[in-house]
């Protein structure tokens, strides 16, 4: 084997691939094998047996030699069979990794705790860096999401006050290193990257695929057990330093530095991080494996004018380059940079350069047998394709630009049109667009960059030393972050700056024909033939996407059936839905962004609401309220759980609502619906506030019947159903975007036609779960989600029967089983599903 690969060399101009397709086995192993990781030791014994035949066959057949005389080396078919071995080698560690990992990210005892939805304390320690949650936007003590390894578990059933030191509590489930992401409050300062810290909570568990096991939703704020150990310290103190000296910067640009010099973001507003997304620029959010290259780089020059050896100077590029690992934190991009330069220098320093595209192929391989479920992280496969994007087409571009552009114009167009163009398939799957702007944007933005993360990163280091000095370099390096921050949101309020595509895998393949489509005709020595090809395919592609544009703005309103009585908005990780009678609207939540809200609200031609309900006062239902004060008739609320809630009721009054506290009983009139409060009980002392009291509001009449859970979880929801009958319903509206925390008996009682899941592509929660997926497929529930379908309307068919009322109360289905429905969509054809018929809108696919 060992002949066979030392043979396989590539001549002048041409691609080596030795290494590619192993690292291409490799990771499409492991993000099959995650998902099931019960499978991975059986795959990884089949696929290594198959390495071994194929070896054995290989040999046995004499196509593996050691010497061979031609020029180029040996033929294809020769190099086929132990290809083949080496891929499937490749495969069988990626099967093996998960099947010796899998066992620690999920215990038994973690499951149970998960299965029985036991209130836990947890010993852990801090991963990453802590981001702000939904509870800062109001002010409140702030919630904070962090990743973690849980290292000790105990039930809270039998749980004594625990000692404020970090000793193993005696009788906890200990020796754990499970992967989870914690959503916690904070008093006072956030956690800190290596502390050991208790938190106490509730663990829900993720799909097996997801880079966490678990999900901790502590009820407190976090107890310091034990500093960092001294090798995080003070890369902690640091960030904590950088952070606050900029802080004290005006504008986008002082949120932006921190994540442009060391990998902090905590600062970047949500819509901030929406422009740069927008003007794909968001690589420029955080810390890239471009900063990594910069800073290695300048580590071997300080060390060659230093006069060190190559040795010296290989070992002197590994310290700097850990150390900047450690102060940036290794997000997957900054790992896979690192691992990539590793293998640069090692393999220089034994003399044997290496090649840019062999480095990232081994850096891949290694990553990914050390850590599979990296193989699912967007960010990683973002950062792998734009490095092979570089590697491959930025040279070719430039130099076929160059034909019609001047030379150092065309060398600085090509960098992020080959990025942009290998990161495309995997950005359609984040988002079903294509930005408008992204290759200007970047060509305006990104020569800014090196320069602030260098003199940012320079400022950082110098702050405890040279304060006065590091205060000007911050200063300095705040300009250019001022400058990205104002390309990015000046390209994102462009028209046309995020152009409609289709989702899903059929959008991938479509971006791959026409990536490939672009590079035929852009590149050189492409045949005529495929040139005419790939200039009718793109030209037929911009010609569908404007149109689709152009449809999209000025007839979906149109197409939308004039009798829709139900609307779920596509405003991301959040709720928002429409009850309408004619010209009578209900709002049901707001969403979390105003913007996303009012957009929804426009296309619909919506400018007053009501009848507002709020359910529950997290970011996600209550952050997109500005969309819609001074336009509320009455606002049916929760309980406020503080003031900043509170605060809310003022704000709606202010504008002209009268704004109620809603509860079981209420009730009311929508034009020819009526209302009814089902939850939660007024007077109870339980299950008041939180997404256990969500509000939650059942509309009746004009042809459909349809309720609405907010975010209520198992327990709520039994006890609801517990409350009393509710009977079928046409559409329901499924609670708390799909987590797999449910009531089957609820959804079972229901047994509605349509279930909405308004929910964000990418949520980072798994949602909808497969679980709740499962539950709705039982009932013979058609989901609707707003991550796949986008904006969705609801109407009844004329002339069907809809669900009729009983005398006893129970509501039973009329004549046609159920109520006909007509569900329109922005995003998928017409398609029958189960007493639904699903339409598309504005010529989307």
């Amino acid at each position: 084997m060992s002949g066979t690969a030392s043979r396989l060399r590539v001549g002048p101009g041409r691609v080596d691939l030795r290494l590619v397709f192993p690292a291409t086995a490799c990771w499409a192993s492991a993000g099959l094998v995650v998902a099931a990781p019960g499978d991975a030791a059986a795959t990884a014994i089949v696929l290594g047996a198959v390495a071994v035949v194929t070896l054995a066959w290989a040999v046995g057949h004499g196509a593996v030699r050691h010497v061979n005389q031609r020029a180029g080396g040996p033929s294809w078919p020769a190099r086929l069979p132990g290809t083949v071995a080496v891929c499937c080698a490749a495969a069988a560690l990626a099967g093996l990794a998960v099947a010796v990992q899998a066992p620690a990210r999920y215990p038994d005892g973690v499951r149970t705790v998960i299965a029985e939805h036991e209130k836990v304390t947890a010993r852990l320690t801090v991963a990453s860096s802590a981001v702000p949650g939904p509870r800062a936007a109001f002010g409140g003590a702030p919630q904070l999401r962090f990743r973690a390894t849980l290292t000790a578990l105990e039930d809270e059933r039998s749980y004594a006050p625990a000692p404020t030191s970090a000793e193993t509590v005696g009788t906890g489930r200990t020796g754990l290193v499970v992967p989870v992401v914690v959503f916690a409050r904070v008093a006072e300062s956030p956690p800190r990257i290596g502390e050991e810290i208790r938190v106490s909570g509730t663990l829900v568990a993720t799909d097996p695929g997801d880079a966490a096991a678990a999900l901790l939703f502590a009820r407190d704020a976090a107890e310091v057990l034990s500093p960092a150990p001294w090798w995080l310290a003070w890369a902690n103190d640091l960030r904590a330093g950088f952070a606050a000296a900029s802080g004290t910067l005006p504008g986008d640009g002082a949120a932006l530095l921190p994540g442009l010099a060391i990998g902090d973001t905590s600062a970047v507003s949500e819509d901030l991080d929406s422009a740069m997304k927008l003007s794909s620029l968001s690589h420029l959010t955080a810390v890239s494996g471009a900063n990594c290259a910069i800073v290695l780089a300048l580590a071997l020059l300080a060390a060659a004018a230093l006069g060190l050896g190559r040795l010296w100077r290989i070992g002197a590029g590994l310290a700097v380059l850990g150390g900047f690992v450690i102060l940036v934190t290794p997000e997957p991009s900054v790992v896979r940079a690192a691992a990539m330069a590793t293998a640069v220098l090692v393999s220089g320093s034994m003399g044997r350069p290496g090649r840019g595209l062999s480095a990232l192929a081994l850096a891949t391989l290694c990553l990914l047998i050390g850590d599979p479920w990296l193989s699912r992280s967007y960010g990683f496969a973002l950062s792998v394709l734009a490095t092979l994007g570089l590697l491959l087409f930025a040279a070719p571009l430039g130099r076929r630009l160059a034909l019609w552009l001047p030379r150092p114009v065309a060398t600085v167009l090509a960098i992020p049109l080959a990025a942009q163009l290998a990161c495309q398939p995997v950005l359609v799957l984040l988002s079903p667009t294509l930005p408008g702007y992204g290759v200007p944007a970047n060509l305006l933005a990104g020569p800014a960059a090196p320069l602030a993360t260098i003199v940012g990163l320079a400022g950082c280091l110098l702050a405890p030393f040279l304060p006065w000095l590091a205060t000007a370099l911050i200063w300095l390096a705040w300009l250019p972050a001022t400058w990205i921050a104002a390309v990015a949101r000046t390209s994102a309020g462009l028209p046309g700056s995020s152009l409609p595509w289709l989702g899903g895998p059929a959008g991938v393949l479509l971006t791959v024909v026409c990536t490939a489509a672009v590079l035929g005709l852009l590149l050189h020595r492409t045949p005529l033939v495929l040139r005419i090809l790939s200039a009718g395919l793109v030209c037929v592609t911009v010609g569908c996407t404007l149109g689709t544009l152009v449809g999209t703005g000025l007839g979906r309103a149109a197409v939308f059936p004039a009798d829709w009585q139900i609307a779920a908005c596509d405003i991301g990780q959040g709720d928002a839905v429409l009850v309408r009678d004619g010209d009578r609207v209900a709002l049901v939540d707001v969403g979390p962004d105003p913007a996303l809200l009012t957009r929804c609200l426009d296309t619909l031609g919506i400018d007053t609401v009501d009848l507002l309900v709020l359910t529950h006062y997290d970011l996600d239902h209550v952050g997109g309220l500005d969309a819609v004060i001074g336009q509320v008739g009455t606002a049916l609320v929760g309980v406020p759980e503080n003031a900043e809630d509170a605060s809310l009721h003022t704000r709606l009054a202010e504008g002209g609502a009268e704004v109620r506290e809603a509860a079981r009983g209420d009730s009311g009139a929508l034009g020819g619906l009526s209302w009814q409060i089902l939850w939660p009980v007024r007077g109870s002392p339980l299950m008041q506030t939180g997404n256990p009291g969500s509000v939650t509001i059942l509309f009746d009449g004009a042809g459909i019947r349809s309720v609405f859970l907010g975010d209520l979880n198992e327990e709520a929801q039994d006890a609801l159903l517990a409350a009393g009958p509710i009977g079928q319903v046409d559409v329901v509206k499924v609670a708390h975007h799909g987590s797999r925390d449910q009531s089957s008996a609820l959804y079972a009682h229901l047994r509605a036609s349509v279930g909405l899941i308004s929910v964000g592509a990418d949520n980072g929660y798994g949602h909808p779960t497969l679980s709740l997926l499962e539950v709705l497929a039982s009932t013979g529930t058609a989901v609707v989600r707003t991550d796949q379908e986008g904006l969705a309307v609801v109407a009844p068919t004329a002339g069907t029967s809809a669900v009729g009322q009983t005398s006893t109360g129970e509501t039973t289905p009329g004549a046609a089983g159920r109520a006909a429905l007509r569900v329109w969509t922005e995003r998928i054809d017409n398609t029958p599903v189960g007493g639904t018929r699903v339409g598309s809108v504005g010529g989307s696919g």
